[in-house]
């Protein structure tokens, strides 16, 4: 999915006097994430820090001069470039204040643009199609370029991307209707040009848009009438010496968008990711005329997933660093931040994996089962069960079945046959061929398991769903024969694996969770990382004391105004508070994790938790609250080798049940205590991020600050930070 989120002004913007022209030329990145270079469209350029909203330094070229094209930012000399008359390249530091007494030199040839990305060099494109490097031409400046263009041949667009170790130069041109594409290496004198295919009516691109992935260059285009087009070219296939040859570009239809009758002729499309694009100028699908939006749409499942009116004219111009856009509009230059995860069918309804979890999978097809099942003793590795195995297999002389067979097999055979003969299979048949099949073994396995009570294999089906070639929507009745057979360490599985399990099961696994008796809990096998994880955490001492992350929950009630310390209060630090013991049993608590893992959409699951009773809700807060405890304190080891949920997930599930029952909460008189011992918690976090702050501020200084070269062999200084 994408967002988009709160935006907020940059700068005023002095536009044209007819409005055409939003009197920007260009935004550059500059040092680092949050610092850009705003070059006008008069005489001016300037320095501003982004998230404090203001400029650290101007530079004014004099009356007379003007610059012709965006001032960028060379990260390896740590000076401004510029071009001032087509002709004059300027070059300044952050230090210097007058352009006029700064470095300039005079070429032989227009320029169109200076390019320069990080971690390369800068690169002057001419307005003739020839390209050279900075250093290379400053070392002689009047020195011939080529003219690579037809006469009447003008660019209308360029940019550069580094691959490896090489930089490459993309432009397009337009001549008589007709538009054009060019590929330059930046250190061979090697060009290629590609014909654009025309769209109806001889439109050109209103705007063009690049990017570099796997040996490719992928560019969109946007025309007036809506249509957006990808095309994509290899970085290899360039010409020879003796000339640039034209090719066709095949182009791919991304988005038709809706436009009115008028065609759009202030509009832009920017690639975000490999399947997401911004959209500026183009009507939003469900608003009215007249209005103006920035909107990102989802180029694999043609959905729009984010909007955001903008306010005053749009000019068509877009630009996009460290997940911020610059959008100029009305009078104003404003950066909005955006999002944009992993692009799947599980990512679009919400319900993608953490790539935590991701790892810590097991990458062989088929795990021992007989370990984890059985919990035996000696536990060989897991590649070695599969070998034996497989080797076992092998000697035996029994007729290999096919799927179709195995799956004839499943609708009469008895509960040992069938596991056999699937289990047989998996030792037969390499993974990919079984990929296609495994949805259909678990669906017949299901299907049989609820027509006939007695038939019910929760091996087969165990070892189905680690293959990690099934997920909820190929089988979804599969959870629910597990909750329903009380197979609970099934349904940890499929929490472990499905990337798409529905809110609702979700939520009913976790009722069916809190609401197993503890007895029956401890007689369950369950998955090994995931309880030695909670046997590692319980496992600590209670009575020490600890302090990380700024809380200490023996003084937690310290804080607060409306509480005395008494001696009741001083005998209970001495025993075991009721935050340090683990409220569930542990392999329930085991079971609650994989709910905390459990991908999931806020909008989807907020109503299917409205329906947990009270007391459930108070056992599940009382839980996290447990585990966030001890996340924060020096007893528990944070280490990564188990299976365990994270920090950010902990929280995020507290303020869901927070929402969803806030006012039940605040009600119930068993909750009261849980509540403040949360608060304590936020406001103690709170004051430690605040003095962080603080010393951060102080290290900031001392960085900044110039170490003086005449110490002697023995000194005394004194620094002050505030």
């Amino acid at each position: 999915m994408a967002a988009l989120y709160e935006g907020y002004t940059l700068c005023g913007l002095v536009p044209s006097q007819n409005l055409t022209n939003s009197g920007i030329q260009g935004v550059e990145a500059e040092r680092d994430s949050d610092h850009v270079i705003i070059t006008d469209a008069f005489r001016s350029v300037t320095l501003y820090k982004v998230s404090d909203q203001k400029p650290l330094g101007s530079w004014t070229v004099k009356q007379g001069c003007c610059l012709t094209c965006p001032a960028v930012y060379n990260t390896h000399t740590k000076e401004y470039v510029a071009v001032t008359d087509n002709k004059v390249i300027r070059i300044w530091k952050e230090d210097d204040v007058l352009l006029d007494k700064t470095f300039k030199a005079t070429v032989s040839s227009d320029i169109w643009r200076l390019h320069c990305v990080a971690g390369g060099d800068p690169v002057v494109l001419f307005q003739r199609g020839a390209v050279r490097l900075l250093d290379t031409l400053l070392s002689a400046p009047q020195q011939i370029v080529e003219d690579f263009l037809a006469p009447h041949e003008t660019i209308r667009w360029s940019t550069n991307i580094v691959v490896e170790t090489q930089q490459f130069v993309i432009f397009a041109t337009e001549t008589k209707g007709d538009n054009f594409l060019y590929l330059q290496k930046v250190t061979q004198k090697v060009l290629q040009r590609y014909r654009l295919e025309s769209e109806d009516s001889s439109l050109s691109p209103l705007s063009f848009s690049a990017s570099y992935r796997d040996d490719l260059i992928h560019l969109l285009y946007l025309y007036p009438n809506g249509h957006v087009y990808q095309s994509v070219i290899s970085v290899w296939s360039l010409g020879s010496d003796e000339g640039p040859q034209t090719l066709s570009l095949p182009r791919n239809l991304l988005l038709a968008l809706s436009v009115d009758e008028d065609k759009l002729n202030a509009a832009s499309a920017l690639l975000l990711d490999e399947a997401h694009v911004a959209v500026v100028g183009v009507p939003h699908p469900s608003a009215g005329t007249g209005k103006d939006f920035l909107c990102i749409w989802n180029i694999n499942f043609q959905t729009l997933q984010a909007g955001k009116e903008i306010a005053g004219k749009i000019f068509g111009q877009l630009w996009c660093y460290s997940n911020k856009l610059f959008i100029p509009h009305g009078k104003t230059l404003s950066v909005i931040p955006y999002g944009c995860t992993k692009s799947s069918l599980a990512s679009a309804l919400g319900k993608l994996k953490k790539s935590r979890i991701e790892e810590t999978r097991p990458l062989v097809s088929v795990p021992s089962w007989n370990n984890i099942l059985h919990e035996e003793k000696t536990q060989p590795s897991r590649t070695t069960e599969i070998r034996k195995l497989r080797t076992t297999r092998k000697s035996q002389s029994s007729p290999s079945l096919t799927v179709e067979q195995v799956l004839e097999l499943i609708k009469t055979a008895p509960v040992e046959e069938v596991q056999k003969e699937v289990e047989g299979l998996f030792c037969r048949t390499d993974m990919q061929d079984l990929t296609q099949s495994v949805g259909q073994l678990a669906s017949s396995l299901v299907s049989r398991s609820l027509a006939d009570t007695a038939f019910y294999s929760s091996t087969t089906l165990s070892q189905l769903v680690q293959s990690q070639s099934l997920c909820h929507s190929m089988c979804p009745d599969l959870m629910q024969l597990a909750l329903e057979k009380k197979d609970y360490f099934l349904c940890q599985l499929c929490l472990q694996f499905f990337p798409d399990v529905p809110e609702a099961v979700t939520c009913t696994c976790l009722k069916a969770f809190i609401s197993l008796p503890d007895s029956d809990a401890e007689k369950m096998n369950l998955e090994p990382d995931s309880l030695s994880f909670m046997e590692t955490l319980t496992s600590r001492e209670h009575g020490q004391v600890a302090l990380q992350n700024g809380f200490n929950s023996s003084s937690s009630l310290e804080d607060h105004s409306d509480v005395t310390m008494t001696k009741e209060h001083e005998e209970d630090k001495k025993s075991p508070s009721p935050e340090q013991s683990c409220p569930v049993a542990l392999k329930k608590a085991v079971l609650l994790n994989e709910v905390l893992q459990t991908a999931y959409s806020d909008d989807l699951l907020l109503p299917h938790l409205k329906d947990l009773s009270s007391q459930h809700v108070l056992v599940f807060l009382q839980y996290l609250h447990f585990l966030y405890l001890k996340y924060s304190h020096d007893t528990f080891p944070q280490s990564h080798g188990y299976r365990s949920p994270s920090a950010t997930q902990i929280m995020d599930w507290v303020c869901l049940l927070l929402d969803a029952h806030f006012t039940v909460l605040v009600m119930t008189p068993e909750a009261n205590g849980l509540l403040i011992n949360l608060h304590s918690f936020i406001k103690a976090q709170v004051k430690l991020f605040s003095e962080l702050g603080k010393v951060e501020g102080g290290l900031q200084e001392l960085q900044h600050m110039k170490i003086k070269q005449d110490i002697g062999q023995y000194s005394i200084e004194v620094i002050e930070l505030f």
